[in-house]
C-alpha cells in the first residue's frame, strides 16, 4: 500500500491533516526555517533610497551619455539629481537616503544588494516574474514553491499567508497562485481589519463537522472508483484547514496581548503608520506560529499611487515611506529581541527600480520603470549582516559589479531554507519545472 492509498483508507480528515500540515526533510541543514517578504509593490527608486549617485546631481538636467535600451517607455534622456540626501549609518557605513531614518538605524543586521536585475518593465509580467520567475501568468510563486518544499509547521493556519494592505497588485491573486502545483500550496489572502478572512466564525461548529465526514466519505468511494486525484486531495486540506482557522484566525488577529511599547514600537499608536505596522506585528506572530511564508504588500497612501512615482516621486515616495519605514524597523527589532530573526528571512524590495532620468518636469517630475539596476535588502536567516553588495555605474542605470539576477534571489532564497533548486521540481508539461527555469546561482558571498 502506498502513502495516498494509506491516507485515503484511514479515519476521515486524517489524510487532509497530513497533506496540509506535515513538515518535509530539507535537502540540507538550512539557515532559514520561513520568509518575510515586505513587497513594495511599483518600484522604490534605488537612487533615492540606498545606492546614492553624486554624480546625478553634478549633471542634473543634462543628457545621460550612456546608450540606453530601445524598450525604455516615456521617460526623457535627462538626468534628475535625487532630490533626497544621504548619510552612512551603523558600523557598516551603508548608506541610506532621509526617506528611510528608522531602517537606517538597523542597518547593521541588513544585507543591502545594489545589482538587482530583472526581465520586465512592465508591473503585471515583472510582479509575475519576480514572484514565479516567469513574465507568464499561471506559474507556482516563491510562497507556493517553498511549502510544497518544506510543507508547513502550522496546523491550523495556511503556509502561505498575504497579508493584503490596501491594493492587490497588477497581475491580481495569480502572482501567489500555485499554478500547476496542488491548489493547497496557493497564498491565503487575509484581508485588513479585525475579520481577515470572510465567514471566518462558525455558526455551528457540530453540523459543520458532520457536513465535512459526509464530504470526507464521498470523496473516499470517488476515489475508490476512479482513483485519488492531486485536485480532490487539495479540495480535501482546503476544507479541513478551513474548519481549523476558525479558532485559530480569531485568535490570531487579537492583538489586545500585546504590550503597548510593542504597538508603538510598530507605530501603531500613530495615524501614518497604523496599518502598516498592524500588518507586520501579524507577520510576528504569524512566526511565531510556524507559517512557512509571509508576504506583506505595501499600502497605497491616497492620493498617490504605490511605489510607482512616474509624476510627483518626491511626495509619493515620502509618503509610501513614512507609512512602512518605522513598521518595518519595529519588525526587524522585534524578531531581534525574541531570537526571531536569526531563522527568519526577511526579503525588502519591490519588482524593479526606477529611471536615473527624469520623467515629466517641474513640481510633477518622476521616474519612470527600471529593470535593469536596482536596489533590495535583506535581514536575518543566514544573510551576511551589514554588507553593502554589488554596484551600479556612476548613475545608478546597468550594473557593473557582483550582478544578481531574479533567478539568483530565488535560488538564493531556497537556498537558505535547505532546499537545492535544481533539485526542487515538480512534472508539468511533459519536463520537470522549478521556480528557477534552468536558470539561477546561490549567491554565496552575501550569506554567512
Amino acid at each position: 500500500m502506498n502513502r495516498r492509498d494509506f491516507l485515503w483508507q484511514h479515519a476521515l480528515g486524517f489524510g487532509a491533516l497530513a497533506l496540509e500540515a506535515e513538515t518535509r526533510v530539507p535537502h540540507f541543514a538550512p539557515r532559514a526555517k520561513r520568509v518575510i517578504h515586505l513587497f513594495m509593490d511599483g518600484g522604490v527608486s534605488h537612487v533615492d533610497s540606498f545606492d546614492p549617485k553624486p554624480r546625478l546631481r553634478t549633471e542634473n538636467g543634462q543628457p545621460i551619455p550612456l546608450a540606453r535600451p530601445k524598450l525604455v517607455r516615456a521617460e526623457s534622456p535627462l538626468l534628475w539629481g535625487s532630490p533626497f540626501e544621504f548619510a552612512k549609518y551603523g558600523q557598516s557605513g551603508a548608506d541610506v537616503s532621509t526617506l528611510f531614518p528608522h531602517v537606517a538605524r538597523c542597518v547593521d543586521d541588513l544585507t543591502i544588494v545594489r545589482s538587482m536585475a530583472a526581465d520586465h518593465s512592465e508591473h503585471t509580467a515583472a510582479n509575475y516574474f519576480m514572484h514565479s520567475g516567469s513574465g507568464l501568468q499561471g506559474r507556482p510563486s516563491m510562497g507556493a514553491w517553498t511549502t510544497y518544499g518544506l510543507g508547513t509547521e502550522s496546523k491550523n493556519l495556511p503556509g502561505y499567508i498575504v497579508l493584503d494592505t490596501g491594493m492587490i497588485p497588477p497581475g491580481g491573486m495569480d502572482i501567489f497562485g500555485s499554478g500547476f502545483l496542488p491548489a493547497n500550496y496557493q497564498g491565503s489572502m487575509f484581508r485588513r481589519g479585525t475579520q481577515p478572512v470572510a465567514d471566518i466564525t462558525p455558526r455551528d461548529g457540530a453540523r459543520q463537522r458532520a457536513k465535512l465526514d459526509l464530504i470526507h466519505a464521498l470523496d473516499k468511494e470517488t476515489a475508490a472508483q476512479w482513483g485519488p486525484v492531486n485536485e480532490m486531495d487539495a479540495a480535501i486540506a482546503n476544507y479541513e484547514l478551513a474548519f481549523r482557522m476558525q479558532a485559530a484566525v480569531p485568535e490570531l488577529s487579537d492583538i489586545s496581548g500585546e504590550s503597548d511599547a510593542t504597538k508603538k514600537l510598530y507605530g501603531m499608536d500613530e495615524a501614518e503608520t497604523e496599518e502598516y505596522g498592524r500588518a507586520c506585528l501579524l507577520a510576528r506572530r504569524l512566526v511565531e506560529r510556524g507559517v512557512r511564508f509571509i508576504e506583506v504588500l505595501s499600502p497605497k497612501r491616497e492620493p498617490h499611487d504605490r511605489w510607482d512615482q512616474h509624476a510627483s516621486l518626491v511626495a509619493g515616495h515620502t509618503a509610501n515611506a513614512r507609512a512602512t519605514d518605522k513598521p518595518i524597523a519595529g519588525l526587524l527589532t522585534d524578531l531581534k529581541s525574541r531570537g526571531l530573526l536569526n531563522d527568519t528571512l526577511v526579503v525588502w524590495g519591490g519588482e524593479f527600480g526606477r529611471s536615473p532620468t527624469a520623467q515629466g518636469a517641474g513640481d510633477k517630475i518622476g521616474r519612470d520603470h527600471h529593470p535593469y539596476a536596482f536596489t533590495m535588502w535583506f535581514a536575518g536567516g543566514g544573510m551576511k549582516p551589514g554588507l553593502t553588495y554589488g554596484a551600479t555605474d556612476e548613475y545608478g542605470y546597468y550594473v557593473t559589479e557582483n550582478r544578481v539576477h531574479v533567478h539568483d534571489l530565488h535560488a538564493t532564497i531556497l537556498h537558505l531554507l535547505g532546499i537545492d533548486h535544481k533539485r526542487l521540481t515538480y512534472p508539468f508539461g511533459g519536463r520537470q519545472m522549478r521556480l528557477t527555469d534552468v536558470h539561477g546561482e546561490v549567491v554565496k558571498p552575501i550569506l554567512l
